[in-house]
């Protein structure tokens, strides 16, 4: 039972969301929103709307299901380099130097523990 959010051509690079993002994976979606809510990081603030967008799908998905009874997690979260704009700027002596603009694709997967799962984690 697993729901997905994506967020493609993000505008911001791949390198600085991946610093928020190896701090929630595989954990619980609860802790991983308050992790977020007090990270100090810009992306932290994306993060959280796709983490939020996944929780609505998923109850979306499984109406009939419980939130708090299902123990949600993060099961993949993954960014991916997007698209890149380039613009010139102008430099000295007639010249031109090159800025890159790069953006990233970010998705995220949450799944339910099924009690198998929760005893294998146990052990």
């Amino acid at each position: 039972m697993e729901a997905v959010a994506k967020w493609r051509n993000n505008p911001t690079t791949a390198r600085k969301m991946r610093l928020v993002v190896d701090l929630v994976r595989g954990m619980e979606v609860n802790d991983a929103l308050n992790t977020l809510k007090f990270t100090r990081k810009h992306a932290a603030r994306d993060v959280e709307k796709v983490l939020r967008s996944a929780v609505a799908n998923w109850t979306v998905k499984y109406p009939d299901e419980s939130i708090d009874d299902s123990n949600l997690f993060i099961k993949k979260i993954f960014v991916d380099e997007g698209r890149t704009l380039k613009r010139f700027r102008p430099a000295p002596f007639g010249r031109a130097h090159r800025i890159r603009k790069h953006s990233h694709h970010l998705t995220i997967i949450i799944d339910s523990k099924t009690d198998s799962q929760n005893q294998e984690n146990d052990n």
